[in-house]
């Protein structure tokens, strides 16, 4: 529909089409193939539709145009997003939709009240953009965390007994109330004429429009604190996706409290701390608490650090991954157990270690459907690796023997220098002591135990060339707002650390390796990894289907087992760091060593006493040595025999020195026969399983 001036020119203002009420806008959205009017004749044909002054009651209004489905979802998100950065109730803070998107594909304007912000008293006027920049970024990590939508109605009653308040007011229509909800995100009230994507990252990257127009006070995208009120115009990436009916799981009322506490979830930078505490090195061990420790203590779990008590179930929520449930297990057990590759299924997957999965039960698929897989996992090299850095290793190269799939290591040495390089006006930088530190990292990686034939291991710095035209495409595909709101890149991170993420994704893709993977395009991935490098391949997921064949089995999107973190010795919360010698086992201790860590740096849930210890037994979920055994200790009755009586400060393993002695035995000989096999692993047979090759699958 075009509006014109009665010379017949179009209306260069499109304020004209903003200004028309509601029942006109329906109207036009609705008035079929483009047609051209003047605004006297509009005018006419809009006043004929209205009744007659005075003859009867007036026509009910017609409900405002349903925005485009993608339109829609990112609505949600924003006022998710602006909730978290602001101190506001998702339910209860609005969400006017202006619809844009009828002269503008793609593009709406959202209104949020202010009332009821936690921010008291609110950030004053020259920090308004830096909230406004931290609700986009928000938004972008939401995008990137693809998390399932659901939506769903209920009776008004049971609605309001299950969530109170936090599903916004309350509703008069006899259908119930109809919710939308995304973990971590938004409980809110949805139109009945709204239809939503069926996951937060199918309406692609969001993009907040601030504009500058001639004879506008203020930009499209603005704060404005006298009206108490936040204003975005938007546009979205994937204008065109589809959306669903009501589909997904209700939450249940302990998330729904979470999300409407009002409290501020994301502190911004230049308004709740100094600007020289933003940006945090890229190493997950070593990195300082963030704000949102300072402030509160709260967890927090990203690709650089893992700080307080770790709440899986929350992760998993957050995330919006898939528990492990036993029918998976079943199905796994049955291709490789079943296939008589391996005795039995692994035990960091009897013991939920390995908890948490994107897409493995498609993976199960293709295998069943014999179509070929293929594994992927990495390394930042270091000088020093500890028994936690063989987590994912020790897991992958099972899989590789149950599953009988070929496998990619790739090895960051770029990633190393990007974060922790340096330079001195003498020798120069010290890049090529990060590609020394890929060989070493190489013999311990290989000697867990991968088969050669069906194993590539790669330098960045060697073999980018080869997945250069994937990581250009990725670079393409990857707004820089979704990149900061996923991995937390500030205005003083370099330029290359930008950049990385793209380097880290493109293994997802089987086109990255034509000579090793025979030039298969096909292949689905699966990546086994702990939880905190699920943030790299959310955004990978998000812009696969660009990346592969039209008829890949995943949409090119990388299946992910997650595991939960080793412990350091002492204690529980969070995981161990290269940093700190007594926090972890490292590969080249000798078992002296071993021993007195174990028994001196070893965080204790026994009791004070040995008294008590009879009588209470020990704190089990604290209690390092004992969650040490449930990842190395393969006898299951053995671990259930000491779970049992050191629980209960009964029987043999009753105190807390029998079980660290145990611990220490088992440490001993798995220690000693991984340096007995590294020692055999020259350089040269480094550069053979280097080698650009075919592997045999």
């Amino acid at each position: 529909l075009i509006i014109t001036k009665e010379g017949g020119q179009e209306a260069d203002n499109l304020a004209v089409v903003y200004s028309l009420p509601t029942r006109a806008v329906a109207w036009a959205a609705a008035a079929g193939p483009l047609r051209r009017f003047s605004a006297r004749q509009f005018s006419n044909v809009m006043a004929a539709e209205a009744p007659a002054g005075g003859t009867g009651a007036k026509k009910p209004r017609p409900p405002p145009p349903a925005p485009p489905p993608a339109v829609g979802t990112a609505a949600l998100l924003i006022r998710g997003a602006a909730a978290r950065v602001l101190g506001l109730r998702p339910g209860l803070c609005g969400g006017d939709l202006q619809p844009v998107w009828v002269t503008e594909p793609g593009c709406a304007k959202i209104s949020i009240s202010l009332e009821g912000s936690s921010r008291t008293p609110f950030p004053k006027e020259e920090q308004h953009r830096r909230l406004v920049d931290a609700v986009e970024e928000e938004v972008a990590r939401l995008v990137a965390a693809d998390a399932p939508i659901a939506s769903f109605v209920l009776d008004a009653a049971d609605a309001a007994a299950r969530y109170g308040e936090a599903c916004g007011s309350s509703s008069s229509s006899t259908e119930g109330v109809r919710l939308a909800y995304v973990p971590g995100a938004a409980l809110v009230q949805l139109p009945s004429n709204w239809s939503l994507c069926p996951t937060a990252g199918a309406c692609g990257a969001v993009q907040f429009l601030v504009k500058e127009e001639e004879g506008k006070k203020k930009p499209d995208t603005t704060i404005v604190v006298k009206r108490k009120q936040l204003t975005v115009k938007y546009v979205v990436a994937n204008a065109d996706a589809p959306g669903r009916g009501d589909a997904g799981e209700a939450p249940s009322a302990e998330a729904a409290k979470e999300l409407d506490s009002g409290a501020v979830r994301v502190p911004v930078q230049g308004v709740d701390f100094d600007l020289a505490k933003a940006d945090a090195p890229a190493d997950s061990g070593g990195a300082d608490a963030s704000p949102a420790d300072e402030a509160g203590g709260d967890m927090v779990v990203d690709p650089w650090k893992v700080k307080g008590k770790i709440d899986y179930n929350k992760l998993v929520e957050q995330f919006g991954s898939t528990r492990i449930n036993e029918a998976l297990l079943t199905r796994m057990t049955q291709l490789s157990v079943g296939k008589g590759r391996v005795p039995k299924l692994h035990r960091w997957l009897r013991r939920s270690i390995f908890f948490s999965h994107r897409d493995m039960d498609q993976v199960c698929k293709c295998l069943e459907d014999s179509k070929p897989c293929y594994l992927y996992t990495g390394r930042g090299p270091s000088a020093g690796m500890h028994l936690g850095h063989l987590i994912p290793f020790m897991m992958t190269q099972w899989l590789q023997e149950a599953f009988n799939v070929p496998l990619v290591i790739q090895m960051t040495d770029d990633e190393k220098f990007l974060w922790k390089g340096e330079y001195d006006p003498t020798t120069g930088d010290n890049l090529m002591h990060f590609r020394a530190l890929t060989t070493e990292n190489a013999k311990d990686i290989i000697a867990c135990g991968f088969d050669k034939k069906k194993t590539f291991i790669f330098s960045d710095l060697e073999y980018v060339g080869h997945m250069y035209p994937n990581i250009v495409r990725t670079w393409k595909a990857v707004t820089y707002n979704t990149a900061r709101g996923a991995f937390g890149f500030q205005g003083d991170s370099n330029i290359g650390q930008s950049a990385f993420p793209a380097i880290q994704a493109v293994p997802s893709f089987p086109s990255s390796f034509k000579v090793p993977l025979r030039g298969n395009d096909h292949m689905a991935c699966l990546i086994p990894c702990a939880i905190d490098q699920d943030p790299y391949f959310r955004v990978t997921r998000d812009i696969a289907h660009k990346l592969v064949p039209a008829d890949h089995p995943l949409k090119g999107k990388p299946a992910l087992l997650h595991a939960k973190f080793f412990p350091p010795l002492q204690g529980a919360e969070g995981k161990m760091s290269s940093s700190d010698s007594n926090s972890a086992v490292f590969l080249t201790d000798t078992p002296e060593e071993i021993e007195r860590k174990i028994m001196e740096c070893a965080f204790s849930g026994g009791r004070q006493t040995a008294k008590e210890q009879r009588e209470k037994g020990a704190d089990l979920e604290v209690d390092v040595a004992f969650q040490w055994l449930r990842f190395f200790l393969d006898d299951d009755e053995e671990l259930a025999r000491i779970e049992k009586e050191y629980g209960t400060g009964t029987g043999e393993y009753w105190s807390t020195g029998v079980v660290k002695q145990r611990l220490i035995r088992e440490l001993k000989v798995i220690v000693a026969a991984h340096q007995e096999r590294r020692a055999k692993i020259t350089d040269e047979e480094v550069a053979e399983w280097m080698r650009v090759r075919e592997l045999e699958f």
